[in-house]
């Protein structure tokens, strides 16, 4: 029990704090509320817990192998994340609801934690926590646990953006969101380069 209570300690902590994927799921939420933004919360969960279960399975020995890959996915990372810094900074705050192209996806969800450092830290360092013998058993037990932790966290970071909609239903109010939100994902950004580095 002490061992499932660690795991889901170390989910949650990992999970809920701020990092790229939370501060897009605060932004959609603001955006297009609370419903829309469960796409990009369930995509995102999907892809962590893809990630995290990939680690478990092997991942972690090829990038132990090949460690060149781990500074190709955290410049891909950060240069993803710098990318959507720009697209919120530019966004002229003009509420698009019927935009496909700027609703949240599935898809757009999942490749964030793919290409997320902090997702890839925080597999690498659980894997070599709570499955480190290689148990199978462990490790899908482990991946329910987190995918349950981590889709509640993300979606409380989109209902908080859904709660602050009614403040940005004006365009100037939602140019100053979208570039505060922008900052923070690159100074995400930059905290992960700096922490791989």
């Amino acid at each position: 029990m002490t061992l499932y209570l660690s795991m889901a300690a170390f989910a949650l902590a990992s999970s809920i704090t701020p990092g790229p994927v939370n501060i897009v799921a605060l932004s959609c939420g603001a955006q297009f509320g609370f419903t829309t933004s469960l796409r990009h919360v369930t995509g995102a969960t999907l892809g962590f817990t893809l990630l995290l279960v990939s680690v478990g399975l092997g991942m972690h020995e090829v990038l132990t192998l090949w460690p060149g890959l781990t500074t190709v996915i955290l410049w891909g990372g950060v240069a993803f994340l710098l990318y959507m810094a720009y697209q919120l900074a530019a966004d002229d705050g003009k509420l698009s609801q019927g935009n496909r192209q700027q609703t949240p996806s599935y898809w757009y969800g999942a490749l964030l934690q793919l290409l997320n450092p902090k997702a890839w830290l925080a597999s690498v360092a659980s894997m070599g926590a709570f499955v480190g013998d290689g148990e199978m058993r462990l490790l899908w037990q482990f991946a329910a646990l987190y995918f349950v932790i981590c889709y509640l966290s993300i979606a409380c970071w989109a209902y908080a953006g859904a709660m602050l909609s009614g403040l940005l239903q004006r365009a100037h109010n939602l140019r100053r969101f979208n570039r505060l939100m922008a900052l923070l994902l690159a100074f995400s950004a930059c905290y992960l380069l700096a922490e791989g580095i």
